[in-house]
């Protein structure tokens, strides 16, 4: 088990090194960062000034281990838009990002397997056809059509609920701000959490329904009800831990996907998060925040599959005698 843990945290440091040369790349060579700093009739003298400050002149092996340098030590420059700190400026978005995605996880899943398992054991019910056709509309709907719709629903049509904004937030210590502790901030929360979560809610309710239809077909469900365990028994302790593998698997993927592509859902809904920020570098060409975004987004990436190559063996028996082996 260790000599995995070791092989897999090598592996994820390779990941984490090509990323940040892509980074670096795109960092280096797309654009000219002196040209988002100065305006056009700065004399020439100053350009060169800025020129050196930032070590563009050095060697492009130099900046490239200057960069991977500062990178370990989360330093990813200046901001050319806001003058800033990427990293404080990151920081400062992180909470609002984090808890969207993981609220909207937690909704997902804790929605999505109870749904599937009903709708693999009752599956000629009006509940189970009610919970296929929404799971179909979950599917095709793009993000931002969900969250409009959702709008004009609770915001605008009936005024339960605010259409943009984070609410009022408290800040916890010292540096984490969240919406949690307060009324509106909860209230903000609802409509950006279920335009985020509900594909994830419909791929999970459709993967636990497949996989428990196959597992309950499986031979060793059959032995079970031989020996004359109870239904509950057989459902919950036998077929749905079995069924619990793969959703594990698209959940920590999809957790992933939720923080690095909730940049639709921010935008929608006006969300101060880490995607909003990236858009608006996006559009003014602030390279030292996309690069410092792509880096963190896929250290939380790699991070997250490790953990759930670790969490398989906790869940199956097989996979942890296999990764011993």
């Amino acid at each position: 088990m260790l000599a995995f843990v070791i092989r897999r945290i090598l592996q994820s440091c390779m990941v984490l090194l090509t990323v940040a040369l892509l980074a670096f790349t795109m960092f280096r060579f797309v654009g000219d960062p002196v040209a988002q700093i100065v305006s056009l009739d700065t004399p020439a003298e100053e350009v060169r000034k800025v020129r050196e400050s930032l070590g563009l002149d050095d060697p492009v092996i130099v900046q490239m281990g200057r960069y991977l340098y500062k990178a370990v030590q989360l330093d990813f420059g200046i901001s050319y838009q806001f003058r800033q700190p990427v990293i404080e400026l990151l920081a400062e978005r992180a909470p609002a990002t984090l808890e969207l995605a993981l609220i909207s996880s937690f909704l997902s899943l804790a929605i999505g397997i109870p749904m599937g398992v009903y709708t693999a054991l009752r599956r000629d019910s009006l509940f189970a056809r009610v919970f296929q056709s929404i799971s179909l509309v979950g599917v095709s709907l793009p993000t931002f059509l969900i969250g409009i719709l959702l709008i004009y629903l609770f915001a605008v049509t009936l005024g339960w609920l605010p259409s943009f904004g984070r609410g009022q937030v408290v800040t916890v210590s010292g540096r984490w701000s969240t919406g949690l502790l307060t009324a509106s901030g909860l209230k903000a929360l609802i409509l950006p959490a279920i335009t985020l979560g509900l594909y994830q809610m419909t791929l999970i309710m459709r993967l636990v329904r497949a996989e428990m239809l196959e597992v309950l077909r499986s031979d060793h469900i059959k032995f079970a009800r031989a020996r004359g365990l109870t239904t509950r028994a057989i459902h919950f302790r036998h077929a749905l831990k079995s069924t619990l593998v793969p959703v594990i698997t698209i959940a920590g993927l999809q957790l992933g996907s939720i923080i690095a592509f909730a940049v639709i859902t921010e935008t929608v809904f006006q969300w101060p998060g880490m995607g909003a920020l990236f858009l608006k570098a996006v559009q003014n060409v602030d390279i030292p925040i996309m690069a410092a975004y792509l880096m963190i987004i896929s250290a939380l990436f790699v991070t997250i599959n490790m953990v759930v190559d670790l969490l398989y063996a906790f869940v199956d028996p097989r996979l942890r005698a296999t990764i011993k082996g």
